[in-house]
């Protein structure tokens, strides 16, 4: 009896032991399994991390060469207003220029008019008063010519009434 007592003690103290060993590799099998999954976490976090770090530059970049792309056409924009308003500017001169000398060339053309008007104006006047003057030199040579003719003709008058006397 007290052999078959022994017997079952041993037998219910290995079957303890073999449960407790198994509990014990079940939880160990169960931290692993839980570190596992924790390791796994802890990886996919910084993956998603390392993913959302890079979308984040990328959109940083992305705005980045937006924001230059944007600052090049303005800048760009201004330039061409800017030579726009230059070209103007010169067409402005050009037009003041040549509207300048238009009226230098016109003030210069009605100066050589009036010029050529007044020396050709002294020039009648000159001639007039040539004519004038041979006018009244003929009228004086006429009027010497028929005082002188009209002399002769009284001394050849008397001249014949002391003739015609003589005879007498």
């Amino acid at each position: 009896e007290r052999e078959r007592e022994k017997r079952e003690r041993d037998r219910k103290e290995r079957e303890r032991e073999k449960r407790e060993r198994e509990e014990r590799e079940k939880e160990k099998r169960e931290r692993k399994r839980k570190e596992r999954e924790r390791e796994k976490r802890e990886i996919e976090k910084r993956e998603r991390e390392k993913r959302d770090r890079e979308k984040r530059e990328r959109e940083r970049k992305e705005r980045e060469r937006e924001k230059r792309e944007r600052e090049e056409r303005e800048k760009e924009k201004r330039e061409r207003k800017r030579k726009e308003r230059e070209r103007e500017k010169r067409e402005i001169e050009k037009r003041e220029r040549e509207k300048r000398d238009r009226e230098k060339r016109e003030r210069e053309r009605k100066e050589r008019e009036r010029e050529k008007r007044e020396r050709e104006r002294k020039e009648t006047e000159r001639k007039e008063r040539e004519r004038e003057k041979r006018e009244r030199e003929k009228r004086e040579r006429e009027k010497r010519e028929r005082e002188r003719k009209e002399r002769d003709r009284k001394e050849r008058e008397r001249e014949k009434e002391k003739r015609e006397k003589e005879r007498c």
